[in-house]
């Protein structure tokens, strides 16, 4: 009889009276919460503006959901598509099932198009809220803790996950995968931290860092997964991919280190005070500026008036007694 073992919940949704509160989703919302809140700490550290890294958010995070969604549902298409499946499950997203291959990816799109209309480098945004996203990809694995899902293969070590039979499973005490991960990417936030205080690193080398780092211990993850997947040359898609991604993190390092060396002095503008000189410009070369010019015009020809004035009457002084002076 196993003594020690990390029990799974009996139930992942919890009602609060007609309400239900699923873990899954509560987990990733707590994610998201955490990330934008770090990410907002260092983007203000960095020199930008509070709420900043939250107005971008708002694109970031619905992009990104809709991308995760999106990979998971083309990865694993017999799960909806398959004769017997109901392809209306794919949208129910709080059972589980997000790529966060497709959730970086799109949601690099809804940074981007929220970085251009706040006027800020995508490349610095994204350093700014690297270490917030892998926190938040720490919290949200416990969903799958809830959604007893995404375990490994079955072990008796003291920290293995007790499984209870289900659709697609099988009782049993597998690898906790889920824990491997959330503390992987506990480690990679610190690693993230910890190198761009110290190389100060700059023009989005923190955010592939963070994906180069991400991607190493993922591939071994996979190994240790029993869920199915797809397989190419009798290896994981994932692994696949997340070898490919690490490829062009550690590319994108290396060539942005050579041609951009340093950090973003400015990461956010100060729109008020560039105002506030165009205003003053304006002011000096506007409307305001032409009366003045015009008032010292004048006042020019006054003065030029004045001493031709006084220079005729002292020529008249000067006429001889008894000739008419000139007209």
């Amino acid at each position: 009889m196993d003594l020690a073992y990390i029990p799974s919940p009996s139930t992942g949704v919890l009602h609060l009276g007609p309400l239900p509160l699923r873990g899954y989703a509560f987990c990733i919302i707590i994610g998201v919460f955490v990330g934008v809140w770090y990410g907002g700490k260092r983007w203000v550290a960095r020199g930008g503006k509070v709420g900043t890294v939250a107005d971008v958010a708002v694109w970031a995070v619905p992009f990104g959901l809709v991308g995760g969604r999106l990979y998971h549902v083309i990865t694993d298409y017999q799960l909806y598509f398959s004769e017997g499946e109901n392809w209306v499950d794919a949208f129910k997203i709080w059972e589980g099932g997000l790529g966060i291959w497709g959730a970086i990816a799109l949601g690099a799109v809804g940074a981007w198009i929220g970085c251009r209309r706040r006027g800020i480098p995508l490349p610095a945004y994204a350093d700014a809220i690297a270490p917030g996203i892998v926190l938040a990809q720490a919290i949200g694995r416990w969903g799958n803790w809830f959604n007893q899902e995404l375990y490994g293969k079955p072990t008796d070590l003291p920290w293995a996950l007790e499984i209870s039979a289900g659709p697609n499973r099988e009782a049993g005490l597998y690898h906790p995968t889920f824990l491997y991960e959330s503390l992987w990417c506990v480690a990679v936030a610190a690693l993230v931290v910890w190198a761009d205080r110290r190389f100060k690193l700059g023009h989005g080398r923190v955010f592939a860092l963070y994906v180069a780092a991400y991607c190493v211990g993922r591939a071994w993850i996979e190994y240790m997964r029993v869920d199915e997947a797809h397989h190419i040359l009798g290896v994981r898609l994932n692994v696949w991919t997340a070898v490919l991604v690490f490829l062009l993190a550690v590319t994108y390092i290396v060539i942005s280190s050579r041609l951009r060396p340093g950090r973003e002095e400015i990461v956010e503008p100060d729109l008020d005070a560039k105002a506030d000189a165009t205003a003053d410009g304006e002011t000096g070369s506007g409307s305001d500026g032409k009366v003045d010019a015009k008032a010292t015009k004048v006042a020019k020809g006054a003065t030029q008036a004045d001493a031709k004035a006084d220079t005729d009457s002292t020529d008249e002084g000067k006429t001889p007694a008894g000739k008419p002076g000139q007209s």
